[in-house]
């Protein structure tokens, strides 16, 4: 089966039981300081699942692109990625545990057509003050799954923000998951992993495809659980995994998702995937250049900060991997794989190849051969080490720009671990270090709803009104970042601001702010929204009914929320910086 086809089944099956398909988020969340990338498709929906009524209803749907850096160390094998599509659904109070377990067996076993002998689930088998979860565990046996099939698991099989129940703050909603596994009969069981093989062991013969939440508890002040009283559903499954189980063939890496992007780095290196020595190598470039692909569409660069920072590791680690497997670096090569392997794949689906291309080969290209300069005597600088310790690991990240778990992973193949503090105690008599994590759970939306930060949000409509007013009609918001200590605007425009048009733009913030502007939001359609002029980020994609924030009869703009009430409440804001940072972007920080 092919990827376009899967998606097309999980689209028609979600509308054939009412639900409304909501557009994807970016993949560089916008105005949330919590997280530097979308790594779940419940990410948006947080807002909704606490509780607030969402403008299309109460049984959602759709694909959503992730990105999570903290697999990065762990691809090379036959299943995990950085990069994929999440399907999803939802349900906020109507539907719970019977129909959405019922649904997705008939998904996975009418629709898909999986074999019912190679599924397998897991249920919560319960923990202190929460019982075990026999709903879910009656429900799978009347749809005919044997007791060998249904798993107990304890913390394994429950969700919440904070992860297992004792580390939930009062009022945090949680609740048991049920996770299903396909069983690939091909592979035996690795004794490494355990005596025994289950469901959640490692050893690559079952493989989780997919996760019910069912969102059913609050934790008391007193420790305890209390029922919700509207009770939701949050459903992941894996695009990639559920192909690679449709397709019967535990390596994901051989679904139509990858093969182009495979036999485009055969082509550019003269081995096989077939070789097993060259497996770990190819799926690393295969999954890291998939994945810079994307964040540069969603307007990342390279660079030592943030997102930034990971598109450079992703780079040049994959170019490491290219290196090791050919005995050389060829930076076009890389953009080839990007250009017709990656681009070539999603087509129409994600990309505009024609329109993007030149973009995205361009940054890969650059950044490579930046890297190209010095990767041939940092790898023989690596050699000569005999032991490595945090200041050597900081002089081969300044000298060759190795970042350090590149560095960590060529010493893990000697044998040989890396002394971290060492090396951020060298990093930090040059630079502070940014934000370069973002693993766990997600929050979504503008999770951090301090008061500061919920000033420097509408401050942050402000400042796209006023520069409108002030530079014109051509001005497009490129993104924001939001943070407890200040606001950051990144737009597209044709001139490059004078100092007195900075200067206005804060003089006009700042009067609006004086004119105590009542701040509120209306759910409308989105054409009616157009048609007001309400601003919205190009970037993003927005289903039929959207939230719109008015700031009094100034400022209209298409946004999740939340706001202050007033613009009293800001206080003054001071433009502090101002800089270009591509051809025809800018960016302004404020507080």
């Amino acid at each position: 089966m092919t990827h376009f086809k899967l998606r097309e089944l999980f689209m028609k099956y979600c509308l054939s039981h009412d639900h409304k398909e909501i557009p994807p988020i970016p993949l560089v969340p916008k105005d949330d300081p919590t997280t530097l990338f979308t790594g779940s498709g419940m990410q948006q929906l947080v807002p909704y699942l606490l509780g607030e009524p969402h403008p299309l209803g109460k049984k959602l749907y759709n694909i959503q692109p992730c990105f999570r850096s903290q697999d990065i160390e762990e691809i090379g094998d036959n299943r995990h990625t950085t990069f994929f599509e999440m399907m999803g659904n939802w349900s906020l109070g109507t539907y719970f545990k019977k129909e959405q377990i019922t649904w997705f067996w008939e998904f996975l076993t009418d629709i898909l057509k999986l074999p019912k002998e190679k599924l397998y689930v897991a249920v919560f088998a319960g923990i202190k003050n929460i019982g075990a979860d026999e709903e879910t565990y009656e429900t799978w046996k009347k749809l005919g799954l044997k007791e060998n099939h249904i798993f107990r698991y304890g913390p394994e099989s429950w969700w919440s923000r904070a992860g297992v129940p004792e580390n939930m703050p009062p009022g945090e909603p949680g609740g048991p998951d049920s996770e299903v596994f396909y069983e690939f009969t091909q592979v035996e069981h690795n004794p490494t992993y355990g005596e025994k093989c289950h469901p959640n062991c490692d050893c690559g013969r079952f493989l989780e495809i997919g996760n019910s939440v069912f969102m059913q508890f609050k934790k008391n002040t007193d420790g305890s659980f209390s029922e919700l009283p509207e009770k939701n559903v949050d459903f992941g499954g894996g695009l990639e995994r559920i192909l690679a189980a449709v397709n019967n063939d535990p390596d994901i890496f051989k679904t139509d998702l990858y093969a182009t992007i495979i036999t485009s780095i055969e082509q550019s290196s003269s081995k096989k995937y077939t070789d097993l020595e060259n497996k770990s190598q190819i799926r690393v470039i295969a999954d890291h250049i998939k994945a810079s692909v994307f964040i540069i569409k969603n307007g990342v660069y390279p660079s030592n900060k943030e997102q930034g920072y990971f598109l450079r590791r992703l780079l040049r680690r994959a170019a490491v991997k290219m290196h090791k497997l050919t005995g050389k670096l060829n930076a076009k090569e890389l953009g080839l794989i990007a250009d017709q392997g990656v681009l070539v794949t999603y087509d129409k689906v994600h990309f505009d190849r024609e329109q993007d291309k030149k973009l995205i080969t361009n940054v890969i290209v650059e950044e490579i051969n930046r890297f190209s300069k010095s990767i041939d005597r940092g790898l023989k600088e690596i050699q000569k080490i005999q032991t490595i310790d945090g200041k050597q690991a900081f002089d081969i990240y300044q000298s060759y720009g190795f970042p350090l778990e590149i560095t960590e992973e060529l010493f893990r193949e000697k044998g040989q671990t890396v002394d971290k503090k060492q090396f951020y105690a060298e990093f930090q008599k040059h630079k502070d270090l940014s934000r370069t994590a973002s693993s766990g759970k997600f929050k979504g939306g503008l999770a951090d709803n301090s008061a500061q930060t919920l000033n420097y949000h509408t401050a942050t409509h402000l400042l796209h009104q006023a520069l409108y007013d002030v530079l014109g009609s051509e001005i497009r918001q490129e993104g924001s970042n939001i943070t407890g200590e200040r606001l950051r605007f990144d737009f597209y425009s044709t001139q490059k601001p004078s100092p007195e048009q900075i200067a206005k733009a804060q003089d006009t913030i700042n009067s609006k702010i004086q004119e105590a502007l009542p701040v509120e939001f209306k759910i409308l359609p989105k054409a009616e929204a157009e048609k007001l002029g309400a601003k919205s980020f190009f970037r993003e994609k927005y289903p039929d009914m959207v939230k719109v924030y008015f700031i009094g009869n100034y400022s209209k703009e298409f946004c999740g929320g939340p706001h202050v009430k007033n613009t009293k409440e800001i206080g003054k804001i001071t433009i502090f910086k101002n800089e270009k940072i591509g051809s025809n972007l800018y960016r302004i920080y404020a507080k």
